[in-house]
C-alpha cells in the first residue's frame, strides 16, 4: 500500500475510533431524552408532514418536500448500496445491526440539527438562506474557531463522500456491466456536473424531488422482489446478522473474518454516512426550506434517516446476506466489494438484476454530488464569501474525474475521515445547544396542539 494511502487508512481508524462512536451515542442519546423520544412520537406524522405540507409564502428558498428530497439525494444511493456493502465486506453481517442501532439515535439528531439549522440561518448578499453548523456554531455558541473547522472540513468532504465515492462507484458499475473503460465514465460524469451546477439549490431542489423518489421507488422494488424470491431464507438472514453483530464473523471464502468492533465501528460509520446524522451536512439543506417554525421541518429532516438506514440499507444488506456471493472473488483474484458486490447480489437472483443497481446508482450518484456541491458551495461561502464559489464550483466538477479513476479503498477511507471530522464540532455543538433544541421542541408541540384543537 502507498505511503499516502497508509496514512489515510490510519487516520481514519483513529478518527473513527471509540471517542467519536461514544460522542454520537452520548449526544443521540441526549437528545431522546430532551426530547422526550421525539423520533418514536412524531415518526408517522413526520413523514405525513413531509408529503402534504407546504408554507409557500414562509422565509426559505425550497419546499419541506424539496428540502428533504435534497438531503435524501445526499444520502440515498451509493452510502445505501456501496457503503452498506463496503460495511458488510470489511466489519461482516454484524454491520448491518449496528447500522439499525445508530439510527435510532441518529433521528434524534438530525432532528436536533435542524432545529438549531432554521433557528440561526442567514440571508447573504443574493438573499438566499444559508444556514448549517457553521452558522449555529458561530451565532449560537460564538465559537468562530469551530464553526471555521467545520466549513473546512465541510469542504474536503464535499470532494470525498459528496463527489469521488458518487463518480467511483458508478465508474465501477458501468466497468462490471458494460465493461466502459473508468476514464470515460468520469469524463462524461464530469462534464454533466459541470453544466448541472449552475442554478444553485432551487434548481437542485427541482431535480432531486422527481429524480430522488423515482430512483429511490425502482430500487427498492427491485430489492424486494429479491427479497421475496428468497423469503424462506430470510430467518437465518437476520440470524446472521444478530449472531455476527455479537460475536463476530469468522472467514468466509476471500472474507477473512471480522470481529466485533470492526462490527460496530464499520456499522455506525457507515450508518452515518448513509443517513449523515451528526455529520452536519443535511442541516444546511434543512436551512433552506420554506417553513414557518424551526420545528415543523426538524421532523421532516428526521424522515431522512428512517428512510436511508431504516428502509434502503436494510434491502441492501438483506439482498447480499440472501445471495450467497458475500467472500465470493472477482475475475482480478480480489474480494468483490463496493457496488460491485450488490450488483452482483442482485444479478445472483433476479434476471438482469445488476442492471437494477447500475440504473439506480447512476442518477442517485449524480443527485448526491448535486446536493454535496450546495453542501460545499455553502461553507465556500460562509468562509470566503459568495464570489468565492463559482472557484469552489470549477474544482468541485474538475475532481470529479480522479474519483472515476482512484483506488476504492483509499476514496472510501479518506471519505469516511472527513465525516468523521465533521461530526466532532457538530455533535459538541448540539450538545451546547440542546436548551435551544428542548425549547423549539415545547414550542412546536404548542403549536401542533393548538393545530389539533382548531380541526376538531
Amino acid at each position: 500500500m502507498p505511503l499516502f494511502e497508509h496514512i489515510v487508512d490510519t487516520l481514519d481508524g483513529i478518527v473513527w475510533g471509540a471517542p467519536l462512536l461514544i460522542l454520537f451515542l452520548c449526544v443521540g442519546l441526549y437528545l431522546t431524552v430532551r426530547t422526550r423520544g421525539i423520533q418514536f412520537r412524531y415518526l408517522y406524522h413526520a413523514h405525513k408532514l413531509a408529503f402534504v405540507r407546504h408554507d409557500d409564502f414562509a422565509p426559505g428558498d425550497i419546499s419541506h418536500f424539496q428540502a428533504l428530497m435534497t438531503a435524501l439525494a445526499g444520502t440515498i444511493g451509493i452510502g445505501s448500496i456501496a457503503g452498506v456493502a463496503t460495511a458488510i465486506t470489511l466489519g461482516g453481517m454484524g454491520a448491518i445491526f449496528w447500522m439499525w442501532f445508530s439510527a435510532l439515535f441518529g433521528m434524534a439528531i438530525k432532528y436536533g440539527e435542524a432545529i438549531v439549522a432554521i433557528k440561526y440561518r442567514v440571508t447573504d448578499e443574493e438573499g438566499k438562506m444559508c444556514g448549517g453548523p457553521m452558522y449555529y456554531i458561530h451565532h449560537g455558541l460564538k465559537w468562530r474557531w469551530a464553526a471555521i473547522l467545520f466549513a473546512i472540513f465541510g469542504i474536503f468532504a464535499s470532494f470525498g463522500i459528496g463527489n469521488t465515492v458518487q463518480s467511483n462507484s458508478v465508474a465501477l458499475a458501468l466497468a462490471d456491466l458494460f465493461h466502459i473503460n473508468p476514464l470515460w465514465s468520469g469524463i462524461i460524469l464530469m462534464i454533466i456536473v459541470g453544466v448541472s451546477l449552475i442554478g444553485g439549490i432551487k434548481s437542485i431542489g427541482r431535480v432531486v424531488e422527481i429524480l430522488v423518489p423515482a430512483m429511490a421507488l425502482f430500487y427498492m422494488i427491485g430489492g424486494m422482489s429479491v427479497i421475496i424470491m428468497r423469503i424462506t431464507s430470510i430467518p437465518q438472514a437476520f440470524a446472521l446478522i444478530f449472531k455476527s453483530a455479537f460475536n463476530g464473523q469468522s472467514a468466509v471464502g476471500g472474507f477473512v473474518g471480522a470481529s466485533v468492533m470492526q462490527a460496530v465501528q464499520l456499522g455506525f460509520s457507515r450508518g452515518v454516512f448513509s443517513s449523515e446524522a451528526g455529520m452536519g451536512s443535511s442541516p444546511i439543506a434543512a436551512a433552506a426550506a420554506k417553513t414557518d417554525t424551526p420545528g415543523r421541518q426538524a421532523l421532516i429532516s428526521m424522515c431522512s434517516v428512517f428512510i436511508t438506514t431504516g428502509i434502503v440499507c436494510t434491502i441492501t444488506g438483506l439482498v447480499i446476506a440472501l445471495s450467497g456471493v458475500f467472500g465470493e472473488m472477482g475475475a482480478d483474484g480480489k474480494l468483490i466489494d463496493g457496488s460491485s458486490l450488490a450488483l452482483h447480489a442482485f444479478d445472483k437472483i433476479l434476471p438482469y438484476g445488476g442492471m437494477i443497481v447500475t440504473i439506480a446508482l447512476i442518477p442517485f450518484a449524480y443527485s448526491t454530488i448535486l446536493a454535496w456541491a450546495y453542501y460545499g458551495e455553502q461553507c465556500v461561502e460562509y468562509l470566503f464569501g459568495y464570489r468565492a464559489t463559482k472557484y469552489y464550483r470549477i474544482t468541485f466538477t474538475l475532481i470529479t474525474l480522479p474519483g472515476a479513476i482512484l483506488g476504492i479503498h483509499f476514496i472510501w477511507n479518506f471519505a469516511n475521515m472527513m465525516n468523521g471530522l465533521m461530526a466532532f464540532p457538530n455533535l459538541i455543538a448540539l450538545l451546547f445547544l440542546s436548551n435551544v433544541v428542548t425549547e423549539e421542541t415545547l414550542a412546536f408541540e404548542c403549536i401542533l396542539e393548538s393545530e389539533k384543537r382548531k380541526n376538531t
